[in-house]
């Protein structure tokens, strides 16, 4: 019998394996360290960053921006920050009302801003370009060298040899190490952590022989993708207002924006080249340094050195990296595993450099412009929920003070439709003001995010009372236009979203989409979260939200499957459904647990979805919303199969960006996503449960019940 003992321990402990491990010390400099990138390839796509989450600057194999031409058709030289924001001229004074587009909703007339298009009136179509054109994020400077061979040309990209790449992640400085015509130069790049600025120092004996020396331009600022223009010297202006041996200060107009730029670059004498283009001299000695800074108010101060600045990255690198969650995928044996860890801990750096700042992030965030640089509110969802869940929740509480300073805005376009509260805007910028589109201003699912944001940093909240009454005007006008769009159908006894809509799945056509099944359990836990919100503060439930919580339609299904919307009939038979995103995963996911939500059907829906969708047509974001719904139904290896999956747009690069197309070759998005759905999966314990996946984690925070 005794020698029996040992196969029933193992028998007996097998049963009781866990496949994520809070109680555990995470060696945090191993985890990070062990991802820091290293490269030696020119590749377009390799480009790196430095930032503070206002600022971000991107740079070359050189470690500053010495050749933008060969990186602009893929992650481009970007000096952006979040106040960085070109208005054009508006000679023709286009306004919203210049393209509103009315449709009849249930026997009223609603105006929706329209994005008019070629073939339409031509005053509507300048209107809706301009429109959405402006403001649009600039390119504030290019930084780069300029190496003189032997021959007195200047060096070009192919001219650099034995070229090293590598970023500290732990310290978040990059090192570049290259060769000119058999001479060694070596840059460090740091961003300072509460300052729009950048500090390098450079090491080489190109600068003793006068062959080296630092060039920065100031272009046009641009709607484009880049952000700038060197071809158009006369539309903006750039003057030295003042300057030393030390230091000098720029002023930088276009339009009737203005910004100014301080370089400290001492005993470096400055001179212009060429309109707005200007060269650094540095003295005799073999290395250099300088720091440029950028600010939208003039700069009084002297700027930190190099020494200064890099310390002050150090520290605060070395405390992001020492606080909030952390994950650890070493002991796991799947294959996946390893690349797993590689992306939570690049998106981690990503999202905090280009997505941590004070407003709601742009999807390519401060790295180069998609959709003018402005940013998506149905986005948010995914840019801003992990840092709740990895104990950051200061930046989403940052960004929900953003709410409160479009709250008119947002109040404003409900009354003009006719609705109670506040509708949240779409595609916006700074101001709040809305954006026209074929597509934008008709989503409703961006509505219920800031209640559901509130929510969860009410659950992770120590003091709820303080976060009850902060953001209860907040969640009472979105749950009161939430219920003000619910329309009544009298005759059927139930209240219907839709049309005018499009859906989160876009590909849904606007003006005959009704009863989404994502937005119907949205709008059905926003109003009950809403009433458990009127609960905590004594107040007595809102009866119009009782109602619709009672009879909100039902969830369209067809043969054991979730529809897209109650329209879309035979939804996994027709191309046209099985394209975009594969939204209905995420009404058990994305969404906590309701009782609206079958989790067999939705099963069924996973393992259709799985077979018959068109994943070129998908987004990054859909692979962790994919992930989270099968975990929430306990089908953890679909789980990592959705994660990890082999597909277009769910493809990491070596700099850890969430590659989507080349007209995005960055999506933040994704690397948010990923991030909600590794946190979620380890406090929920939805690792599978086969031996291959002891993830170690720590400090991360539950989500919202």
């Amino acid at each position: 019998m005794t020698k029996n003992l040992p196969l029933l321990f193992l028998v007996v402990s097998s049963l009781f394996y866990v496949s994520c491990d809070q109680n555990v010390n995470i060696d945090r400099h191993a985890l990070v360290t062990r991802h820091n990138i290293e490269n030696s390839v020119a590749d377009s796509l390799s480009s790196l960053s430095v930032g503070n989450g206002e600022f971000a600057f991107t740079v070359d194999l050189t470690g500053l921006q010495t050749f933008p031409e060969f990186y602009s058709k893929g992650i481009s030289m970007g000096t952006m920050s979040n106040w960085g924001w070109h208005t054009g001229e508006n000679p023709q004074n286009y306004k919203l009302s210049d393209v509103y587009k009315t449709y009849e909703v249930h026997g009223r007339p609603v105006e929706y801003v329209h994005q008019f298009r070629t073939g339409d009136d031509s005053i509507k179509v300048a209107a809706s370009d301009w429109l959405r054109a402006n403001p649009h994020r600039i390119h504030l400077g290019m930084i780069g060298l300029q190496i003189i061979k032997e021959n007195g040309t200047e060096v070009t990209i192919d001219d650099i040899r034995g070229n090293v790449q590598r970023l500290d992640l732990w310290t978040g400085e990059i090192e570049s190490r290259f060769i000119v015509e058999g001479i060694p130069v070596v840059v460090r790049t740091v961003c300072h952590p509460e300052k729009d600025q950048i500090s390098t120092i450079i090491k080489s004996e190109l600068i003793e022989k006068k062959r080296l020396k630092i060039k920065i331009s100031f272009p046009l600022g641009t709607p484009q993708p880049n952000g700038y223009d060197f071809t158009q010297p006369d539309k903006h202006s750039t003057k030295i207002l003042s300057g030393n041996a030390d230091e000098t200060l720029f002023e930088r107009k276009q339009d009737n924006d203005l910004y100014y730029v301080k370089v400290l670059h001492r005993n470096g004498t400055i001179k212009e080249t060429a309109k707005h283009s200007y060269i650094i001299e540095p003295p005799g000695e073999s290395d250099f340094e300088f720091s440029c800074r950028f600010s939208k108010e003039l700069i009084d101060s002297s700027l930190e050195d190099f020494t200064a600045t890099q310390e002050s990255c150090r520290i605060s690198w070395q405390n992001f990296w020492t606080t909030g969650g952390a994950v650890d995928f070493s002991d796991c044996t799947d294959p996946r595993a390893l690349e797993l860890e590689r992306r939570v801990i690049l998106s981690q750096y990503l999202t905090r450099i280009q997505c941590s700042g004070s407003f709601p992030p742009a999807e390519t965030g401060l790295t180069y412009n998609s959709w003018f640089g402005k940013f998506h509110l149905e986005m948010h969802w995914w840019h801003g929920v992990h840092f709740a869940l990895w104990q950051r929740q200061e930046v989403l509480e940052k960004q929900m003070d953003y709410y409160f300073r479009i709250f008119e805005n947002a109040s404003q376009t409900a009354l003009h439709q006719g609705y109670k509260g506040a509708r949240w805007p779409k595609m916006t910028d700074p101001s709040g003001r809305e954006s026209p589109s074929t597509v934008g201003t008709y989503l409703i699912w961006q509505q219920p995010h800031p209640l559901f944001y509130a929510e969860l940093l009410y659950e992770n909240a120590e003091n709820k009372k303080e976060i009850l009454n902060k953001y209860k005007d907040i969640v009472f006008s979105t749950a009161e236009f939430m219920s003000s769009y619910s329309w009544y159908d009298s005759i059927a006894g139930r209240y219907i979203l839709g049309p005018v809509l499009i859906p989160a799945q876009e590909s849904l056509n606007r003006e005959t989409t009704i009863n989404p099944v994502f937005e119907l359990v949205y709008w059905y836990w926003g109003l009950k979260t809403a009433q458990e919100w009127r609960r905590r503060l004594g107040m007595e439930p809102e009866p119009l939200w009782a109602d619709i919580i009672k009879k909100l339609s039902p969830l369209p299904v067809m043969d054991g499957l979730y529809l897209c919307s109650e329209d879309t009939k035979d939804s996994y038979n027709n191309t046209r459904y099985m394209s975009d995103h594969p939204i209905v995963s995420g009404i058990f996911g994305v969404l906590p647990e309701t009782k609206l939500v079958d989790k067999k059907i939705l099963g069924n829906s996973l393992d259709t979805i799985y077979a018959k969708w068109n994943w070129a047509s998908t987004w990054g974001w859909d692979f962790p919303m994919l992930a989270m719904s099968a975990a929430s139904i306990g089908r953890s290896e679909q789980a990592i199969d959705f994660l990890m999956m082999d597909a277009p747009k769910n493809r990491y690069l070596m700099n850890g960006h969430n590659y989507q197309d080349a007209r995005l070759a960055i999506y933040l998005p994704g690397n948010g996503g990923l991030l909600t759905a590794v946190a979620r999966m380890c406090v929920e314990d939805k690792f599978p449960d086969n031996g291959k996946w002891k993830v170690k984690w720590e400090n991360l925070n539950d989500f919202v019940k």
